[in-house]
């Protein structure tokens, strides 16, 4: 699978639909899994990644525990699979919109495995914090905390 990079500034239309930008459709002709992201973004996923990382995540929680049925519900509950439409657009719902406070401007950001898309604002003031913070988060890779 090729890995998700950038990002691309992007306008929703007046029916919340957001245009994927073309160079990362084809990964997502199959299905696309909207998601709440622990982060103030909307996670968009392909329907076969999503999947192994909710496995990955709750693989080693007790199905009947706490723990397992918070994960799961958080991370199940708040995705919706939905499709492409023939011009590349997903509708983002609702809830979703509520979640990354996105308005009518967003980023739409390569994270690797998955895509995230931000309003606008957020990702301005994500983006000066990463700024402020890589150097001290680079120095600690390899360094047992």
């Amino acid at each position: 699978m090729a890995a998700f990079r950038g990002h691309y500034e992007h306008s929703l239309d007046a029916k919340n639909r957001l245009s994927i930008p073309a160079r990362f459709r084809t990964p997502f002709s199959g299905g696309v899994v909207l998601a709440k992201d622990p982060e103030t973004c909307v996670a968009v996923w392909t329907p076969e990644t999503h999947e192994s990382i909710i496995q990955r995540a709750l693989g080693g929680l007790n199905p009947m525990g706490s723990e397992y049925r918070k994960l799961s519900r958080f991370y199940q509950g708040n995705s919706f699979e939905i499709e492409l439409d023939a011009s590349g657009r997903v509708t983002l719902p609702p809830p979703l919109l509520a979640h990354a406070a996105i308005e009518k401007e967003v980023v739409v950001v390569g994270v690797g495995d998955h895509l995230e898309v931000w309003g606008r604002a957020r990702w301005e003031d994500e983006q000066r914090r990463l700024d402020a913070e890589i150097e001290e988060v680079t120095e600690r890779l390899g360094h047992a905390s």
